[in-house]
């Protein structure tokens, strides 16, 4: 998280020459929430018809492989520009979208009929990019509940990826804010006031950095109302699946978490890493650290980067001889 924006400087591909059918029929049909037309920028159309906003980051060489961001609740993908930038260093071609809701692309802000929804418009465009480098091997790289859609993605299609990376995952609720009888309340409220705000993300909770911190608070892409309690009830929903899902997974995944993160419960990171049937798999705990273990202290978040480029490096197919 943190309002990283336009500053970082990053490649955007031809947006129009990829994604071709996927752009609208009547440029200038729809505008961003901040009022840009989509014609003027990179986007995807999903399939309820809404206007997802897409970032592209390309390395200089050729690509050795993809990297799709996912971003977590109330931000957006720009925020991983300083991270995609990084990637793109490896010859990493790193792809990312506002979710609905979400940034930059259309919908309801942080609402969603069905969490399906997000690991339905990830599954759209990472097919999309494939199309243009079917070749090259794909990983994802989710936080906070972008760790949650990113773990249900590659469920659902197990053999597509080479990897996941997940840097303190929504997977399992907060004990102490999920209590029987506040989920009993919720689904109560949820019937009868559905819209109800029931709390906002604390910005110091994000990261130690208060420079960090206070790029997030300032960040006008980043949605700092209140969570509605049917958006609370379909993270809940998502949590359960994954933690059906757990014991079936079998592909490589890398989990980053931090002992002092108030956010997404470090047991589900331990619950994930002991319950999922993968060989290769590595958790690496941070001690002290907060949620945004990518924009933590500076000195810290280098170190997240860089076991997060190493990991993936690690796990590119070696090249085949002449």
């Amino acid at each position: 998280m943190g309002g990283c924006g336009w500053g970082i400087h990053s490649t955007w591909i031809n947006s129009d020459a990829l994604l071709g059918a996927a752009m609208p029929e009547a440029e200038g049909s729809g505008r961003t929430p901040q009022g840009v037309p989509y014609s003027e920028l990179p986007h995807i159309i999903n399939a309820d018809g809404l206007h997802l906003f897409c970032r592209y980051w390309e390395p200089e060489g050729p690509p050795k492989a993809l990297v799709f961001v996912v971003h977590g609740a109330g931000e957006h993908c720009s925020a991983y520009a300083d991270v995609a930038h990084k990637l793109t260093q490896h010859s990493l071609f790193v792809f990312a979208h506002d979710h609905v809701g979400h940034g930059q692309s259309e919908g309801e802000r942080m609402n969603i009929k069905n969490f399906q929804i997000y690991i339905r418009d990830c599954l759209q465009h990472i097919d999309l990019i494939r199309t243009r480098y079917p070749n090259l091997p794909i990983f994802i790289l989710g936080h906070s509940m972008g760790g949650a859609i990113s773990i249900l993605t590659a469920c659902e299609k197990p053999q597509d990826f080479a990897g996941v990376v997940l840097i303190a995952p929504m997977i399992q609720m907060n004990p102490e804010s999920a209590t029987p009888f506040k989920v009993f309340i919720a689904k109560v409220l949820n019937h009868m006031a559905p819209s109800l705000a029931i709390g906002t993300i604390d910005p110091k909770s994000i990261s130690r950095d208060p420079n960090q911190v206070q790029a997030y608070e300032s960040d006008e892409l980043v949605y700092h109302g209140g969570m509605r309690v049917s958006f609370g009830m379909q993270l809940m929903a998502a949590s359960s699946r994954i933690e059906t899902e757990l014991p079936n997974i079998s592909w490589p995944f890398l989990l980053l978490h931090g002992t002092a993160d108030k956010l997404c419960d470090i047991r589900g990171s331990h619950l994930m890493y002991n319950q999922a049937k993968s060989t290769d798999k590595k958790i690496k705990v941070y001690d002290g650290a907060y949620h945004a273990l990518h924009h933590e202290l500076p000195e810290m978040a280098e170190s997240v980067l860089q076991e997060v480029i190493t990991w993936i490096i690690e796990h590119l197919p070696t090249p085949s001889g002449p």
